[in-house]
């Protein structure tokens, strides 16, 4: 089985090899567009991103399973909180969605990305650092290195592969999302 990840982020793809490592043939990181804002600002639109960078991923490398990995920001009573979703997609079709944990942005953080900045640029600027998405991700710096990026994409992930499991192997009938 090969399966084509949405992207060549490092804590992405080691999320995804963490999880199919033993389970497939090949994992193909492959660069897509997610079809939204560089800066999702919403559940909806984060997830929208995860299927579309899934889709993409699973035609351009005429894959059986395309993963998308996205993450955005919503805001709660006032504060901005990061998001993080899942899809995979098979080359049947289906579409399957998980989200992850959320955490509150630090007011100044949240300030930025509210006034345009993408949460990667902000973090690499808050911290001192470079390519923070790549490595720790805002989760790790904000839990003190409890929790990296990596470790809350393979939670999604191990959502997707679960769910995918489950659903191929007793052909149950799911509530069918959007996926446009």
């Amino acid at each position: 089985m090969m399966i084509a990840i949405g992207t060549k982020n490092r804590a992405k793809v080691a999320a995804v090899e963490a999880v199919f490592a033993d389970e497939c043939d090949q994992i193909v990181p492959i660069a897509v567009d997610s079809g939204v804002a560089a800066q999702p600002f919403s559940d909806e639109e984060t997830r929208m991103g995860a299927i579309y960078r899934a889709k993409q991923a699973c035609a351009k490398a005429q894959a059986d399973v395309g993963i998308g990995l996205e993450g955005g920001v919503v805001e709660i009573d006032g504060a901005l909180w990061v998001c993080n979703w899942g899809a995979l997609v098979d080359r049947n079709g289906t579409v399957i969605c998980a989200g992850g944990a959320r955490f509150p942005l630090p007011c100044e953080v949240a300030e930025e990305v509210l006034n345009g900045k993408e949460l990667g640029e902000v973090m690499d600027e808050y911290t001192g650092k470079r390519n923070i998405r790549q490595k720790e991700g805002a989760v790790g710096v904000f839990t003190n290195g409890y929790v990296s990026r990596t470790d809350m994409f393979f939670h999604i992930v191990k959502l997707l592969a679960g769910q995918y499991e489950f659903f191929v192997k007793t052909n149950a009938s799911r509530c069918q999302l959007p996926t446009t």
